[in-house]
């Protein structure tokens, strides 16, 4: 199994970006997805999940409104778009996958997660 995140960069307030998560050795539908973020000096956070085969969505309250979660089966590639960035939104964030039953908000915790990719790099200054 393997995750590979990309698409961050420097963006301004107010701004918006799409991460993508490319993925291997497994079937996206078959796992639940999720991003997470980790800024200095505080603990990982997960911001947005989607769940196992029905692909229901769930969102931190720092995320609802703002980002979107998705993935495409066929491609293989989870996906978040953050709009109306924020400067707290700085961090690096990360994909993981997990073949684990869990309540869908669960998935937003780190614990539900047995695969991970390496991050990329979020900033949102002016």
């Amino acid at each position: 199994v393997q995750l590979q995140a990309s698409g961050g960069g420097l963006v301004q307030p107010g701004g918006s970006l799409r991460l993508s998560c490319s993925t291997s050795g497994f079937t996206l539908d078959y796992w639940a997805q999720g991003w997470f973020r980790q800024a200095p000096g505080k603990e990982r956070e997960g911001v947005a999940c989607i769940a196992r085969s029905w692909g229901t969505t769930y969102y931190s309250d720092s995320a609802k409104g703002r980002f979107t979660i998705s993935r495409d089966v066929a491609q293989k590639t989870v996906y978040l778009q953050m709009d109306n960035l924020k400067p707290e939104d700085t961090a690096v964030y990360y994909c993981a996958a997990s073949t684990r039953y869990y309540s869908g908000r669960d998935y937003l915790r780190d614990y539900s997660m047995d695969s991970w990719g390496k991050g990329t790099q979020v900033t949102v200054s002016s």
